[in-house]
């Protein structure tokens, strides 16, 4: 068995005295650990760190089996990464994240998703509403997507302004009037309704609190495990707008 893709490097745990088995989530393999022999080297330490995007070669006797890597640098983005205190919590939780997908199911799109966020990772203004994205581009491909096109009452596309907790689809100002206190904020920049650079620090936070809601509600809670840590010192330093 062979196959050849490209990954972004998750994760690295020793094996034996000069190996690591690497975790890696690629583009058309899914998240898919391997074997690297010799992955201790001064050579493949640099190549191999959370974040960097590289290319692999991945072979087995036998496609159930562990396998081993060959990998080839294609972005090495951590060493940059390493010295922002937000990237390194945003790096470490969606390796978290990632880890509830099963091991090699494909999931190009999230993938795609991925890339984009982890070259913005460091980038106060980009980084936290590309991970709010993120996360519901996770929940989506778990199987339970928001629908925020339109009013779950009224049908209208105009003045978005809520999400129900129990549909996960958007509500007008006029609709949610009655139950405001029981439904979600819907942040405008999650529809195309600010052209700031940065959206404002309440509609991030709010951002944040719609993807915790739904995270806990049908990922973390039916499994019995919280959010992680990293993700709560992310979000702080997310929505402060400064490290």
């Amino acid at each position: 068995m062979q196959w050849t893709d490209e990954g972004v490097v998750l994760g690295v745990r020793k094996h034996g005295e000069t190996s690591v088995i690497v975790e890696l989530m690629t583009r058309e393999h899914g998240r898919h650990l391997g074997l690297v022999h010799g992955g201790r080297s001064k050579t493949m330490q640099p190549v191999l760190q959370p974040g960097n995007t590289v290319h692999a070669t991945w072979r087995a006797r036998l496609d159930e089996h562990l396998g081993a890597y060959q990998i080839e640098a294609l972005n090495l983005r951590a060493a940059r990464l390493m010295g922002s205190s937000m990237a390194l919590y945003g790096l470490a939780t969606l390796a978290h994240l990632l880890r509830y997908f099963p091991e090699r199911d494909p999931h190009f799109a999230l993938y795609e998703t991925l890339t984009v966020l982890v070259d913005h990772l460091d980038d106060p203004d980009l980084a936290p509403a590309l991970f709010v994205r993120f996360e519901l581009a996770m929940l989506a491909e778990l199987g339970f997507g928001l629908d925020l096109s339109s009013c779950a009452a009224t049908g209208t596309e105009r003045d978005l302004t809520y999400v129900s907790p129990k549909s996960g689809r958007a509500v007008s100002a006029e609709a949610g009037e009655p139950y405001k206190d029981r439904l979600l904020k819907l942040p405008g920049f999650l529809i195309g309704q600010t052209k700031a650079n940065r959206p404002r620090e309440e509609d991030i936070r709010a951002g944040f609190a719609l993807t915790d809601f739904f995270l806990h509600q049908n990922v973390f809670d039916p499994q019995g495990k919280g959010a992680p840590a990293e993700r709560a010192r992310f979000v702080a330093l997310a929505t402060a707008g400064e490290e």
